[in-house]
């Protein structure tokens, strides 16, 4: 009997990892040839370790430059083990820019994107006019965007309140979007992320919360957006955040929001703002995930 055992193959067990990344030096989450990619180097690292090469599958395809608190990846593997050991060879094996902050056995219909119920990503703006009189420092550089244009807090605040809700966002998608549906039980994100599946296209999302607040990191005044829905267009994180700043700054009026939205007409929003000031704050699941 104990032969018989030793020879029948292991079942693959699900893990479900919970990882932070500095994004400026890669080309994005998603693996591609000759680019240095977080799932590349995540798949790398778990050969080297344990042997085994499986593709991680990551709750959102990040684009370059955009960082994460806490993105998470799926995968199988084989090799038996305890989560701790696997948490501490992957960070002595990953670069330093890459961090596992907790690896756990989940069931096997866990999948990091697909079972996802919603998202949240935080950006960062660091003013920077007169009023404001503050340099962005080397050590914040590559984490916010140092913006010029006068604001307050409170018309960032009212400008995104104008997203709350379901809507069509193709205004807010990069101009070539690959968009999905949501099917019953899990969420697409195709936001900062590419789209999943390929069912009938969609810009419709829903965002549960959309506001600014002031921070104080290290000394430097900060104004943060977070903004959590169940699922985001390619870019359309970044073009929230163009628009409310052209609106904060009287370039463009609050009441132009709706027919933005209404014209599904990416040309009518606000500019892209850029990837460094961008960070996938969290991730939800379903408690019986």
């Amino acid at each position: 009997m104990t032969e018989l055992t030793q020879t029948v193959p292991q079942h693959n067990q699900t893990w479900k990892l919970t990882l932070a990344y500095d994004g400026t030096d890669f080309h994005g989450w998603q693996i591609q040839p000759g680019q240095y990619t977080i799932q590349g180097e995540l798949q790398s690292a778990l050969g080297r370790i344990v042997g085994e090469s499986p593709l991680p599958q990551g709750s959102g395809r990040t684009d370059a430059g955009v960082h994460a608190l806490a993105q998470v990846a799926s995968l199988t593997l084989q090799a038996r083990i305890p989560p701790a050991n696997l948490v501490r060879a992957l960070n002595r094996t990953l670069p330093g820019s890459i961090r596992v902050l907790t690896a756990e056995i989940v069931a096997d219909t866990f999948h990091a994107r697909h079972s996802a119920v919603a998202k949240t990503y935080e950006y960062r703006v660091l003013p920077i006019e007169p009023a404001v009189p503050q340099i962005c420092p080397p050590f914040l550089a590559r984490y916010v965007y140092p913006y010029s244009w006068p604001v307050n807090l409170a018309s960032l605040d009212a400008a995104s309140a104008a997203f709350l809700g379901e809507h069509d966002f193709r205004s807010f998608a990069a101009s070539d979007p690959d968009l999905a549906t949501r099917s019953q039980g899990s969420v697409h994100q195709s936001g900062e992320d590419t789209a999943i599946q390929t069912q009938p296209r969609t810009a419709i999302r829903t965002i549960h919360s959309s506001a600014w607040h002031a921070q104080t990191t290290d000394g430097f005044h900060l104004l943060i957006y977070r903004v959590r829905g169940n699922g985001f267009l390619h870019h359309m994180v970044r073009n929230l955040v163009g628009t409310i700043l052209d609106v904060a700054r009287g370039y463009m009026r609050i009441e132009d929001i709706p027919a933005i939205l209404a014209a599904q007409n990416r040309a009518l929003a606000g500019p892209t703002a850029p990837a460094r000031g961008l960070f996938l704050h969290s991730v939800e699941y379903d408690e019986n995930e």
